[in-house]
């Protein structure tokens, strides 16, 4: 072939004439009409595709294939990284349906747009504005609207390539660092070195994800007692739960704080954004507050922690509090909890973890910023504030929005469980937050549902996942801009 040919081949105008070039063509120009339907419709595709490995006799120990049920809700819950299970993950999945699960939850861990982002750049074979700008979308949510984003951002648009690599670096790092942490204590226990290894990347992967499954059949149960081993879970768990922008933020202090100490400067104390702040203070707080609440709870009950000593209910309360956020790994059984102490973890399951994080929930900045709008009201401010920075009322309308999605999906949710199941109200509204929040904590009743009810906490685990803002913005045309003003009259309230 001439030189010429070789020319005319790669054009971007012959690439177009091919079936590869036109489907390309065709991607990047519905990814960048609607980057949130794109992201979708990626994890949708991933979902359907995970469904079939999970259904393939390869996977199942026994070698039978697997059923549509058991195989769409493993799927929807690996690539959600949820940890709610329909079957005995531990014992029913074969080695290769046990890789093709890490597999699927470091896929799933990435997040529905940084996802979209990256599979953007592979198609179009840079970064682009656009690929930026759904990336950055999954650091917050409000730049998936039309017009400025008038707040001090984590992560800035310029900075998001090196936000993905963070994503990708922190995520190794972080879950090799986990693993090398927990093989020792494995061999202790008298595993094999082989067996040991697989355990240690799986654990680490699991908790670092949020994901909460476990690869022995007996989970955590050997484990129970070995705080060395539950403290690696939950250091794993807060990683991955306080967001990849708080890792980029963190990253980049500590690299300015040595670069500072090389050149014998100053050491001044890092510029932190407010998302910063509020994610690390308000998760700090809800750990606090939730350990607090089961240990005045459960103290007296003897199927938990009544028969424990001061110091054994202080660090399993502490446990317990880090996993409802979104861990999914428990020491004790969940049916033994206190109608009380099962309230509290429903609050906890649905606040979740930190934006763009593993995490599910409505996020803690969420509920920061709906304190903040109170706290303001009460005091007769028009303006909500937090360490000295105004935060602009858009926010709070996303922050309402996403409470009221998110209510509005576990309560069509428990209503059809309800309905299905027949089973008690407190159990019911347990798992189904707990699939909302990606949680994976459970009363053990997603596990004895029949098939409508399966799909159904499915459903509610892609929703959740998804995110409410993505989904809303999906079903959306587009947001058009009105050129006018109605009269304006206010309602009572309150």
């Amino acid at each position: 072939m001439s030189i010429r040919s070789t020319a005319i081949a790669r054009s971007p105008l012959h690439q177009s004439r091919t079936w590869f070039g036109r489907a390309r063509s065709a991607l990047r120009e519905f990814s960048e009409r609607s980057p949130s339907r794109f992201a979708i419709l990626i994890f949708a595709a991933l979902v359907l595709i995970f469904t079939v490995l999970f259904s393939l006799p390869i996977s199942s120990a026994t070698g039978r294939a697997t059923g549509l049920a058991d195989s769409l809700f493993t799927a929807v819950s690996v690539i959600c990284v949820t940890g709610l299970a329909t079957v005995d993950m531990a014992t029913h999945w074969s080695v290769f349906g046990h890789v093709v699960i890490f597999i699927g939850v470091q896929i799933g861990a990435l997040g529905v747009l940084t996802l979209a982002s990256i599979l953007g750049l592979v198609i179009s074979r840079r970064l682009g504005l656009r690929a930026r700008l759904i990336a950055a979308s999954d650091t917050n949510p409000l730049r998936m609207h039309h017009g400025p984003v008038a707040e001090g951002q984590a992560v800035r648009l310029g900075e998001i390539g090196s936000l993905l690599a963070t994503v990708a670096i922190s995520a190794l790092v972080i879950e090799a660092a986990l693993a090398i942490l927990l093989l020792p204590r494995m061999l202790i226990d008298g595993i094999p070195f082989g067996e040991a290894v697989w355990f240690s990347f799986y654990y680490s992967a699991m908790a670092f994800t949020n994901t909460g499954f476990v690869p022995n059949a007996e989970g955590l149960t050997p484990f129970a007692n070995d705080y060395f081993f539950l403290t690696i879970l939950m250091i794993g768990v807060f990683l991955g739960s306080i967001g990849f922008p708080i890792i980029y933020t963190l990253s980049r202090s500590l690299k300015g704080w040595k670069l500072r100490r090389k050149h014998h400067k100053a050491n001044r104390p890092p510029r932190w954004s407010v998302h910063v702040k509020l994610t690390l203070v308000t998760s700090a707080l809800l750990i606090v507050f939730g350990a607090a609440l089961y240990i005045i709870l459960e103290f007296d009950n003897p199927k938990t922690f009544g028969s424990l000593g001061a110091g054994d209910t202080v660090f399993q309360s502490f446990f317990l509090s880090v996993m409802t956020r979104s861990g999914g790994f428990s020491t004790i059984n969940i049916p033994d909890l206190n109608g009380s102490s099962l309230l509290v973890t429903d609050m906890l399951m649905f606040i979740g973890g930190g934006s763009a994080s593993t995490a599910g929930g409505i996020k803690v900045t969420t509920l920061a910023v709906l304190f903040l709008a109170a706290f303001a009201e009460a005091r007769g401010n028009q303006e909500m504030e937090a360490f000295s920075r105004r935060i602009p009322s858009d926010v709070l309308r996303l922050g309402v929005s996403v409470v009221l999605w998110g209510a509005t999906t576990v309560a069509v949710a428990s209503i059809l469980i309800l309905q299905i199941s027949k089973a008690p109200l407190d159990f019911v509204l347990f798992d189904v937050i707990s699939a909302f929040a990606t949680s994976g904590l459970t009363t053990g009743l997603t596990a004895s549902l029949p098939d409508p009810g399966v799909f159904i906490m499915a459903a509610t685990m892609f929703f959740g996942r998804v995110g409410t803002v993505t989904l809303a913005a999906a079903l959306a045309a587009s947001q058009r801009q009105q050129l006018y003003k109605r009269p304006e009259e206010r309602p009572i309230v309150g």
